[in-house]
């Protein structure tokens, strides 16, 4: 290189660091204010200059009322998804459990051993069954929900209404589609993070992601909603109360999305936010046949059928460590007390630390697990009324108020499942960030819940 090309490229480079960090945005502005002025000098319009896709933008794009119709916005799918899956979940959980009794009544008369009828019907297959029935439904109604707002042009509007809180965290405003995309799935919100170019912000929005709670989350924060919060309103209120709960859990998920995107982008992945100039896309009429195909296809079947492979395994060792006997106790049993101290520590108990260690492939079975190992029973079951729920957990084990905050802020922190740990390995092609996806979740989520369960015994909660 010349040495007058170095000195203008070093002159530059140095110039380029005096310039203020919104200097691009101001440019940007600028830059379409001149137009829009050259605009309204040579163009004549008559009537209203405003057409009706203006008139939204500058509702659904507004500083201060944009942000809060988005929130509205997403409740309202949680509301429709959550009163939505119930019905069709309990179908198909009672149709894939009659395959399961047809299936050991078949073994039984082939004289197949008792224990290997037990393991792959009542284990394997009881644990991929609650996975399908709990999963699928709701992903069902989430994922069509979410692309027709993407075919419809909402969704860029949502990067353009967060981006200056992903731009001030040192991420990407195209982060906000991946975090939208990880209600549904992690593993498909870990796969969206192709659309940002930058490595670093696509890095930093892969090892976020999972602080948005997927729905494989919903049942056990319903659960709490509708046990600690529905309870105390009026019947045709719960829904709303347990959708309250829900969307609590989740602005909790997309703070810590925001925290822990500033720390990695001023520790681990230092660097200033890429400029994001977004033109916001004409709204249009969405697409049935691609929504179709996106949304059943490309998402849930894809991801379901990664849950169910990752799941089969968990169903078996749940099985195991519930029959397994030492002495006059189970394996659950004592690992559980094994587990005691450090779950009181941080607001839990013994038996909800196991139940994540054993549904690590798939948070849907959190809730069989806990009801299993509380009840001492040998297979993953569930209780047919959320009355008889509330006797076992509050009345029998004592579940507080502290129980049910702190397990609602673990069931968002917590560390990914096996399905999404393995879709940062193979969108990431690293093994360390894979480890760093994983493990730092989880040790955000022990941190916090052990700041909230310490101070609430400080201040005399119990």
């Amino acid at each position: 290189m010349k040495p007058e090309a170095k000195r203008i490229l070093e002159t530059a480079d140095a110039l380029r660091r005096t310039l203020p960090e919104d200097f691009r945005d101001r440019l940007v502005e600028s830059l379409y204010a001149e137009a829009e002025a050259i605009t309204r000098r040579v163009v004549h319009l008559e009537g209203d200059p405003l057409s009706w896709e203006e008139r939204i933008d500058r509702i659904v794009t507004h500083p201060l009322w944009g942000l809060p119709l988005m929130v509205l916005g997403l409740a309202v799918i949680f509301w429709i998804t959550i009163v939505g899956a119930n019905y069709p979940s309990e179908l198909l959980a009672a149709v894939l459990f009659a395959i399961e009794d047809l299936g050991s009544r078949a073994f039984a008369a082939l004289h197949v051993p008792a224990i290997l009828t037990d393991f792959l019907w009542h284990g394997v297959y009881r644990g991929l069954a609650w996975v399908v029935s709990v999963m699928l439904p709701p992903m069902a109604i989430f994922f069509p929900i979410f692309t027709i707002l993407e075919d419809l042009g909402y969704l860029p509007r949502v990067a353009f209404n967060m981006d200056w809180l992903f731009k001030k965290a040192g991420a990407h405003g195209k982060q906000a589609l991946t975090m939208a995309m990880g209600f549904g799935c992690n593993a498909a919100g870990v796969v969206a993070t192709r659309i940002i170019e930058s490595p670093r912000e696509r890095l930093i929005a892969i090892l976020t992601n999972n602080f948005v709670p997927c729905n494989g989350r919903w049942p056990l924060l319903i659960m709490l909603g509708s046990l600690f919060f529905a309870a105390v309103v009026p019947p045709r209120f719960r829904s709303l109360a347990a959708t309250g709960a829900v969307l609590g859990a989740v602005l909790v998920g997309v703070f810590f999305t925001f925290l822990v995107s500033w720390l990695l982008s001023r520790t681990l992945l230092r660097g200033e936010p890429s400029a994001f100039t977004l033109e916001l896309p004409p709204y249009r009429r969405p697409n049935v046949l691609r929504i179709l195909y996106t949304s059943f296809i490309d998402r849930t079947v894809k991801i379901l059928w990664r849950a169910v492979y990752m799941a089969a395994p968990a169903g078996g060792l749940i099985w195991i460590l519930a029959n397994v006997q030492v002495g006059s106790r189970s394996l659950v049993q004592i690992l559980a007390g094994w587990l005691q101290p450090l779950g009181h520590l941080i607001g839990l108990d013994g038996m909800i630390l196991l139940a994540y260690i054993v549904a690590i492939p798939a948070n849907e079975i959190v809730i069989p697990t806990l009801i299993m190992g509380y009840t001492g029973a040998r297979t993953m079951v569930e209780l047919e009324s959320l009355e008889a729920l509330r006797h076992l957990l509050v009345d029998q084990q004592g579940w507080t108020l502290l129980t049910a905050v702190s397990l609602m802020l673990f069931a968002v922190l917590h560390n990914p499942c096996s399905t999404t740990i393995l879709t940062i390995w193979k969108e990431t092609g690293s093994k360390r960030w894979a480890a760093v996806g994983t493990f730092l979740p989880l040790a955000v989520a022990f941190a916090t819940t052990f700041v909230v369960a310490t101070l609430w015994r400080l201040l005399g909660g119990g």
